[in-house]
């Protein structure tokens, strides 16, 4: 599944620069997560990098939208080739 931000977000951008496909940007309050670019950093790391660097694990698993690990690397596999 997608990760999201939560609005605990404190727009440290620590985030932003760790992602790989450039899914996650500045919005009106808190920093988003664009879901058609999230693969959870599937074919690039073995951990989703934003979660690891999130000084206050606001980066959660998007329950309303999920995917396998196989939808995530054929996600990645489609943007890489763009």
């Amino acid at each position: 599944m997608a990760l999201y931000i939560t609005d605990e977000c404190i727009n440290c951008d620590v985030c932003e620069p760790e992602c790989p496909n450039a899914a996650i940007a500045p919005g009106e309050e808190i920093y988003v997560i664009n879901p058609d670019l999230c693969t959870e950093c599937v074919g690039h790391y073995e951990i989703s990098q934003c979660t690891e660097v999130c000084p206050v694990d606001c980066i959660l698993p998007d329950p309303n939208i999920e995917e396998t690990k196989e939808q995530l690397q054929a996600k990645y596999e489609y943007i890489v080739a763009q």
